[in-house]
């Protein structure tokens, strides 16, 4: 009896010694735990631009007061790089060029954004799904926004350049062969490595006209004393015979929990005032598709 239980132990033994670690080793022990990024939470809500903008297309003098706002607005234009088949698009990519008024002549941001669907209100799930793709908390180079809109939450994660250029003044949009080559000399690993090899500079060397501009107008205010931004988009028709204007009025918070009682307090004073347009819209996707 003796023996045969010193001869189970022994294949107990040999069998430990030949599995591989895989098979024995808890999740753990594989390798370290993903760390997701921590975002904050960028609240949109869209306002009727048929009854807040005047018959200049400038924001109304009664909602500027709601929001104590300057009659001065700071101007913006923007354009969007992508294929012919919007190949950066389809991979959830964007690539942007910004010029601000308060920029120099020479200066110009750069942004190249990876977006996640936020399913079911699952964030913590988009941030996981974004953490297995390589956006962790390590990677101090991007950050992570949740845009919270109606009723449609999106995970961006955004990785953002400056560059100087003379030769361009005022709000003047860099060429598409500047534009091309710009994004292309900056293009971050993660975007440039996304499916496979150079595939998004490859993709960005497609590139032979850029997707704008567009131009827009940002007002400062608050609301609830939290800074709030009003921002008012000229963007092309779906028929490209005139224009559509499109009003955005936003503010970031670092909480969930906050950003979701304010989101309900601030469309409710939106629609008590009249504003409030109960719909989600995301702008890049516009300009993508009609320019």
């Amino acid at each position: 009896m003796i023996g045969k239980r010193l001869t189970r132990k022994w294949l107990v033994l040999m069998l430990v010694m030949v599995l591989p670690t895989t098979m024995l080793a808890p999740a753990t022990m594989q390798g370290a735990a993903l760390e997701p990024m921590t975002p904050n939470y960028e609240l949109k809500v869209f306002l009727d631009p048929a009854v807040v903008l005047d018959g200049n297309k400038e924001l109304k003098s009664d909602v500027m007061a709601y929001f104590n706002m300057s009659t001065t607005a700071e101007k913006m234009a923007v354009q969007f790089m992508d294929t012919e088949n919007l190949d950066l698009n389809q991979a959830g990519w964007s690539v942007r060029i910004r010029k601000k008024e308060a920029y120099t002549d020479e200066k110009f941001e750069l942004v190249y954004k990876k977006r996640y669907p936020i399913m079911n209100g699952d964030i913590d799930g988009a941030l996981m799904l974004a953490a297995s793709e390589g956006f962790e908390a390590s990677d101090t180079n991007y950050e992570a926004q949740v845009d919270w809109g109606y009723q449609k939450q999106t995970l961006s994660i955004s990785r953002k350049k400056t560059i100087k250029k003379s030769g361009y003044e005022g709000m003047e949009l860099p060429t598409p062969k500047d534009s091309r080559n710009w994004t292309i000399s900056e293009a971050p690993g993660k975007f440039d490595n996304w499916l496979g090899s150079g595939w998004g500079t490859g993709r960005l060397a497609e590139v032979h006209k850029a997707r704008g501009p567009v131009d827009a107008k940002r007002h400062v205010g608050t609301w609830n004393g939290i800074e709030t931004y009003v921002e008012v988009w000229q963007l092309l028709n779906s028929t490209g015979t005139g224009f559509d204007y499109i009003v955005e009025a936003s503010f970031k918070l670092d909480s969930s929990t906050e950003a979701a009682a304010k989101k309900a307090g601030f469309e409710a004073d939106m629609a008590a005032a009249g504003w409030f347009l109960p719909v989600d819209q995301l702008k890049t996707q516009l300009i993508l598709e009609r320019y």
